[in-house]
């Protein structure tokens, strides 16, 4: 039988690159099992040492000195030009890529592998052979909408947000090929879900934390950029309230000294992971999140209801502003730039329980519900055009034999153990 092949093209600069393709691939396999191969490519470390170093670079600039982004923003958009018809840098093993896989269409998931990647595809394997797709996880548009995300000659271009898909076609993509689909995370972020009792018994059980204290989630991307340890001291002032779930992700030394600093902190209650695979439950068991204007993980925080507080610190990433400014406009979400706005925002919260309340409902305002199933359907599909597979379409969320979908086990082995 013949197969889908899907080839997504991601880099990691930043984790929410990797974080959708992973989660495009398990949803391909969730939902049509072998029928649909899908292979994913870090494509700019893996093709050229320009390409890896303009990477290791943008991580580095991101843990030391947000602020340098700007600069190196707009060193990033003259690939916008240079890559208007060709790929640039890595053609080279671009080109064994699709000669060797034959994909039936190339997915981007990433600003900077779209521009020249599709028309070489085209090229390459034949204009009828192949479709090209993208998809954007920006929030909003304007100062850190990159350039690279628009390729006009693309089969079909997906926003997060009509505000974004507003922007990108006002930019050059067709309305007819552009679509609004939200959320892009892995089948189990929707299957594990806590109810208020699961919530109580997660956080006692799992966690060891208290069910009846506010919740604040110190979060960080993969590469492990934090001020962990400039934030947790105004939650200590308020440690007969207040509790942390705090992550680390492979930064090991940030893991090694908050290890260090909860063991000279005893009266705090603070569970403390390094790189976590269950942020999507750890945010059901917080009231609140401090993370930096990451679109993966904002977008998970606005899917499960916790209430994102900005760390601004050292500056505000020309991508992370488009975050920053639609939750800002739509929820008018709180910011920090140094400890002092965290202790000042914690202290109002604790005083005055209803700010957050307040906060909290504006927050809740922007969610939305959506069918996660849409958006693979109509990307497989689009791949389909080409080989006309007889595809067999899995069940979403899967039986068990009672008739009911998996439901995790807060406190034991289940999933999200």
């Amino acid at each position: 039988m013949s197969k889908v092949r899907i080839l997504v093209l991601t880099s990691s600069t930043g984790g929410g690159h990797d974080a959708r393709a992973e989660a495009f691939a398990e949803w391909c396999f969730q939902l049509y099992r072998h029928d649909v191969d899908v292979r994913i490519e870090q494509m700019l470390e893996k093709s050229s040492v320009v390409n890896r170093t303009g990477v290791n670079l943008y991580n580095r600039i991101q843990r030391l000195a947000p602020w340098l982004h700007r600069v190196f923003y707009a060193v990033i958009e003259v690939l916008s030009w240079l890559n208007r018809r060709k790929v640039t840098f890595g053609a080279g093993y671009y080109l064994n890529v699709l000669q060797d896989y034959k994909p039936h269409l190339v997915f981007s998931v990433h600003d900077c592998l779209n521009r020249g990647y599709f028309q070489l595809a085209r090229e390459t394997l034949g204009a009828d052979r192949v479709r090209c797709a993208t998809y954007c996880g920006e929030f909003s548009g304007g100062w850190g909408y990159s350039r690279n995300w628009i390729e006009p000659t693309v089969d079909r271009y997906f926003s997060r947000t009509p505000t974004a898909a507003d922007y990108a076609v006002k930019r050059g993509i067709p309305p007819a090929k552009s679509r609004v689909r939200g959320y892009l995370m892995l089948p189990r972020s929707h299957l594990e879900v806590l109810s208020p009792v699961d919530r109580r018994v997660y956080q006692a059980k799992r966690l060891g934390l208290n069910p009846d204290k506010f919740t604040v989630f110190l979060a960080t991307g993969g590469n492990g950029a934090n001020n962990h340890l400039a934030l947790l001291p105004a939650l200590v002032q308020h440690a007969d309230r207040v509790q942390a779930i705090v992550i680390c992700g492979k930064n090991k030394e940030t893991y090694n000294d908050l290890v260090h600093w909860r063991a000279t902190h005893p009266e705090f209650d603070c569970h403390i992971e390094g790189y976590s695979e269950i942020v999507h439950l750890h945010m059901q068991a917080s009231d609140a999140i401090v993370t930096r204007g990451g679109t993966t993980t904002c977008a998970k925080a606005l899917h499960f209801k916790c209430p994102i507080i900005f760390n601004a610190f050292g500056g505000i990433m020309p991508q992370e502003e488009l975050t920053w400014k639609f939750f800002r406009n739509g929820a008018a979400c709180e910011k920090i730039e140094d400890a002092g706005d965290f202790a000042q925002l914690i202290d109002r919260w604790m005083a005055h329980p209803a700010a957050y309340d307040a906060v909290r409902a504006n927050f809740l305002k922007l969610r939305y519900e959506e069918d996660p199933t849409l958006l693979i359907e109509e990307v497989v599909g689009l791949a389909n055009e080409v080989v006309g597979a007889k595809l067999k379409r899995q069940v979403f969320p899967p039986v068990n034999g009672n008739g009911h979908g998996p439901k995790p086990v807060p406190g034991g082995g289940g999933p999200g153990a």
